[in-house]
């Protein structure tokens, strides 16, 4: 892949910082700007970025690399659409567990297929999960027969997806208002 398309080739996400790193470098209006534009189009080459943000090419890579290797950029990925990948179910799914399993479990939910986000949260439940699937069947069987079979599992509750936005830079923005 070239150099101009993405600055970082293999298109893996960068190891994030080890706890004991130093803070990361606060962000300006520029790299907000960036971080914007590759939210929108993580696929934008550099000469792209640099012009939308009105920085030179070797600013805008150095900028792009310095997220990347700071840890606020954690790689790129594409925004699938579920029901046209034929994954027309999608759940999220709370879980409560045994106190003290969280690395247990979550190691045992990421490889459930279908695993689309994990999240270990506070409040009435422990474990926020949202996964896709085929039909409500194969929804049914990831429920009943996986994931409550997990000994840590010491509940679950299943919120069936009816309809769902992703929010873009734009939408985002005016969330905090």
């Amino acid at each position: 892949m070239p150099e101009e398309q993405m600055a970082n080739p293999g298109g893996q996400p960068s190891a994030a910082p080890a706890p004991s790193a130093p803070a990361a470098r606060p962000l300006d209006a520029v790299d907000r700007a960036i971080l914007r534009l590759l939210r929108t189009d993580g696929r934008a080459s550099i000469r792209s970025v640099a012009e939308q943000v009105h920085v030179s090419r070797a600013n805008a890579y150095a900028r792009i690399n310095r997220l990347l290797d700071d840890g606020v950029i954690r790689g790129f990925s594409a925004l699938i659409d579920q029901e046209r990948a034929g994954q027309g179910a999608s759940a999220y799914i709370t879980l409560k567990i045994v106190q003290n399993s969280w690395r247990t479990v979550r190691k045992q939910l990421t490889a459930l297929p279908g695993t689309a986000h994990i999240a270990l949260v506070s409040g009435d439940f422990d474990v926020l999960l949202l996964v896709h699937t085929k039909d409500n069947r194969e929804l049914r069987e990831l429920v009943l027969t996986r994931i409550q079979s997990i000994p840590e599992v010491l509940s679950t509750r299943t919120l069936l997806v009816f309809e769902e936005t992703d929010l873009g830079p734009e939408e985002e923005e005016g969330c905090g208002d």
